[in-house]
């Protein structure tokens, strides 16, 4: 007499000699499974809360006002919302897609454009705050004749990012153009930067723009296709012509 009885030939939870049968790894995974989707089950407790009443309700549109901007030297009245960003009116009112939007919190400098003739990162500033302002986008830049924009009718900025390349797939590049038309307008008043030395500044109050200095200045637009090089050397290119590079 055996000290185990035997099993049945078709009893799958005992081997052949009677002992417990090892379960298949196939058997385990599909335990596994089901356990895991027991888990990710939503539970009931009686003492779970309810949902709190009237949470994450969107805020209510204020009504719109009027709001006249002067873009490209040319007047505009809208009515807009008053909480509508300068970029949103550009693009999504006036079609003045050249604006790009990046990260929509001013931290890539792709929206910028030049407000009085001074850079601002248009996504972070509300419409109705320049009325009566100048703004300028990359499109009034270039003198265009009849609607059609020809390369001598370029601003020199720009000719100067088409004759370097200064730029790869172009997203960043009106918020580019825009800041190196500013900063040449910020060195040549005088405008020190965090690496401006003593010995930058000319007879004439200008800041000399070395490679430091325009770096230093456009380092609040990010160009995620590394053009940097090809920017810098465009920018100088146009400060040599006025000559106020370094």
């Amino acid at each position: 007499m055996s000290e185990h009885p035997s099993a049945a030939p078709n009893d799958p939870s005992r081997e052949s000699d009677g002992s417990p049968a090892r379960p298949s790894r196939r058997g385990f995974l599909q335990s596994a499974v089901a356990a895991a989707s027991a888990f990710a089950l939503p539970h009931e407790s009686a003492g779970a809360r309810p949902p709190a009443q009237g949470a994450a309700r969107p805020a209510a549109l204020a009504p719109a006002r009027p709001v006249s901007l002067n873009i490209n030297g040319k007047p505009y009245a809208l009515s807009l919302e008053p909480r509508v960003t300068l970029l949103d009116a550009l693009r999504e009112v006036l079609g003045l897609t050249g604006t790009k939007k990046g990260c929509d919190r001013g931290q890539c400098g792709a929206c910028t454009v030049l407000v009085n003739g001074r850079r601002i990162n248009s996504c972070l500033t509300l419409a109705i705050m320049h009325e009566g302002e100048a703004i300028t986008t990359i499109e009034g830049l270039a003198h265009a004749h009849d609607g059609v924009v020809d390369r001598a009718a370029l601003h020199p900025v720009q000719a100067a990012f088409l004759e370097h390349d200064a730029f790869q797939c172009g997203y960043c590049t009106p918020g580019q153009i825009c800041s190196a038309v500013a900063v040449l307008e910020e060195a040549r008043r005088g405008m020190p930067s965090a690496v401006t030395s003593p010995a930058a500044l000319g007879n004439d109050g200008a800041v000399a723009l070395t490679e430091d200095e325009i770096r230093e200045r456009m380092s609040g637009n990010l160009c995620r296709c590394g053009a940097y090089p090809n920017i810098v050397a465009a920018i100088r290119v146009v400060a040599a012509k006025s000559g106020n590079v370094g």
